[in-house]
């Protein structure tokens, strides 16, 4: 009876956290939540310089959902109980004004910049798998491999009659390994038969589905045998700076 008491108490113990514990997870979360703020605040007041009719339109979506949900309230004598749906359907109506035009104007000051493509690949959300700069240049032109459950998109950014050989070269290679698997290739930009950068993730999502995670988890496996072999070219984790310094980089890429 000693050792079941004594057994019970020790896994009780386990599994209840500490008062300590549940002040410190408590203190975490709010110290996250905090710098969420912070962040949000700071995002904002960058995009309202930039961003004239930022304020405007979203006083605008919260003053007219309120506006709206009071008025047909009138109509039921039920104005002061919508009127708050409405105020709060207005503030996620601003909100969501604010993501997107934030969204819009990071993309475009992305755009043309020397691994914007490999960025907004990275931020994809989904069952992605992707693999920058399988190929390139000493210009910085490259070819970004996603594994995806259409089959294999090869995605380049740089100039077009660059990547277009590149494109053709690394096509060659992966359908050695992918049989009959369907390969995608995209070249980013905004000319004609281009998919502008902004639209890259929209495009890419309204891929047909072709291939199960199994079919998916066996390609990734050979395709990463050959990178392993053939090396990769390096790229900059994110968009480029207009007059960045690049002769280092430059050296890493693998000449094609």
């Amino acid at each position: 009876m000693a050792n079941g008491s004594k057994s019970g108490s020790s896994k009780s113990g386990k599994g209840k956290p500490t008062k300590e514990a549940k002040a410190a997870a408590k203190a975490a979360r709010r110290q996250a939540s905090k710098e969420r703020r912070t962040q949000l605040w700071q995002a904002f007041q960058m995009q309202r310089k930039d961003d004239k009719l930022l304020l405007p339109l979203m006083i605008g979506a919260l003053v007219g959902a309120g506006l709206v949900f009071f008025l047909v309230g009138l109509i039921w004598g039920l104005q002061w109980f919508l009127l708050p749906i409405g105020i709060v359907l207005g503030i996620l109506g601003a909100f969501i004004i604010f993501g997107r035009r934030v969204q819009k104007s990071v993309y475009k000051k992305a755009e043309g910049q020397a691994g914007a493509a490999a960025w907004a690949l990275d931020n994809m959300q989904g069952a992605w798998r992707v693999t920058n700069a399988v190929a390139g240049t000493t210009q910085l032109d490259a070819v970004h491999r996603v594994v995806g459950r259409p089959g294999v998109i090869l995605v380049a950014e740089g100039s077009p009659q660059r990547v277009k050989a590149l494109l053709a070269q690394e096509k060659k290679k992966t359908a050695r390994l992918i049989g009959d698997t369907p390969i995608y290739d995209i070249i980013v930009g905004n000319d004609e038969g281009q998919v502008p950068l902004s639209q890259l993730q929209r495009y890419m999502t309204k891929l047909p589905r072709n291939i199960d995670t199994k079919r998916m988890d066996n390609i990734e496996g050979r395709l990463a045998a050959l990178s392993a072999r053939g090396g990769g070219a390096a790229m900059p984790k994110g968009p480029m700076p207009g007059g960045a310094k690049m002769k280092g980089m430059q050296r890493t890429i693998r000449r094609r």
